[in-house]
């Protein structure tokens, strides 16, 4: 895991942070000479690193000056038993790009979701890309792996409605109660979801369009429903 912004989100969360490695030119910013000052108070160890050494370890091409090793859990179907309203829980299936899939995790962080289950083929949701793209919000709520199936039986046993999206001839987003429980199946990015998927929801849901685009980017179509829930739980409308 790799940046101060980043780093700093999972210092602050109590994440299980092992060790920090520092290009040893950017002790001299102060973002990155306080995260090391945190970390050390927090007992972990720190590494400053030869001019250099980070680019040849780093994912990104252009790496930032402080990586951190990072001990990540996936949450299980039964850990979201000790929440006891689920509010809103976005479901990704076979969600194949990470900057997607972190960009979903950033906006239901922003929306207030409970949690992100990924389900079927999904990209790993600790992917460096996917991490990037969710700017701290994985450190936030619980990630969870499942099957579809186990999911939606979990969440319509927890009494939340499910709604599975479709580009077309589903309710329109509007038009959905999305005031109480409820959870959002995000499907793949090019196919969306399958006949059998959308059978085992309550109900699917369109976004509507009025141009001539075909459909939505899949973190787009992800963060107007997530948003639509919150203004819906707050009492007020989203245009």
């Amino acid at each position: 895991m790799e940046g101060p912004d980043l780093v700093d989100a999972a210092l602050s969360s109590g994440a299980d942070v092992e060790a920090l490695y520092v290009d040893s030119a950017s002790l001299r910013s102060p973002v990155v000479a306080g995260l090391v000052t945190r970390a050390q108070g927090a007992g972990l160890d720190v590494y400053s690193l030869e001019p250099g050494v980070l680019e040849r370890v780093a994912d990104a091409r252009s790496p930032q000056p402080v990586l951190a090793s990072v001990r990540f859990g996936v949450s299980s179907l039964s850990d979201l038993d000790a929440v006891a309203d689920l509010g809103l829980v976005m479901v990704l299936d076979t969600l194949r790009d990470p900057g997607n899939a972190g960009t979903i995790i950033r906006s239901a962080d922003a929306a207030g979701a409970s949690a992100v289950i990924f389900t079927g083929d999904c990209v790993d949701p600790f992917n460096p890309k996917t991490l990037r793209a969710s700017a701290g919000s994985v450190f936030h709520l619980p990630l969870v792996l499942a099957s579809l199936g186990d999911a939606l039986e979990y969440l319509g046993g927890r009494g939340l409605r499910r709604f599975a999206t479709v580009v077309r001839e589903g309710t329109p987003l509007q038009d959905c109660d999305l005031s109480r429980g409820c959870a959002v199946v995000i499907g793949n990015e090019a196919t969306g979801l399958d006949a059998p998927s959308v059978a085992l929801c309550d109900e699917s849901l369109s976004i509507e369009m009025a141009g001539r685009a075909e459909s939505l980017n899949a973190a787009v179509a992800a963060s107007l429903v997530a948003f639509e829930a919150l203004h819906q739980r707050r009492g007020t409308t989203s245009t």
